[in-house]
């Protein structure tokens, strides 16, 4: 079983990407990941390339994204992470709300901790959703 989820924030640029890149290496090929961003920036921040690159997993690949890319998918899960009234509504089967800062202007161990809080949410959501791990 293979289960569609989609990372919600503003820019796409940040917290969506890792949380996309967590559920790709804690979920493996029983995961589809997708990050979107309500406005999107069209650039991935530096440091969350390099933070993530920290924990062995390279964001060069990836790029940001609108919601407008990911349209017409079936999601199993979508999870909006801290982007407020500016998160839309995506269809989806379970929906959550993150409310996580947005780290781009964080000191860097603060920015790991983000980095660290999404990992284990997304290792949470994928047991609840029923995942292998």
């Amino acid at each position: 079983m293979t289960v569609k989820v989609l990372f919600v924030c503003v820019e796409n640029a940040n917290r969506s990407q890792m949380a996309e890149a967590f559920a790709r290496i804690h979920g493996g090929e029983h995961i589809e990941a997708y990050s979107a961003g309500s406005k999107p920036s069209g650039v991935i921040n530096p440091k969350a390339a390099r933070f993530m690159g920290e924990v062995g997993y390279d964001l060069s690949g990836h790029r940001s994204k609108s919601l407008e890319e990911i349209d017409g998918i079936d999601f199993d899960a979508v999870v909006t992470m801290g982007c407020g009234d500016s998160c839309p509504w995506v269809p989806a089967k379970r929906r959550e709300d993150w409310a996580l800062q947005d780290p781009k202007h964080m000191e860097d161990d603060a920015y790991r901790a983000v980095r660290d809080d999404i990992s284990q949410r997304v290792k949470t959501l994928l047991t609840e959703l029923g995942t292998p791990a």
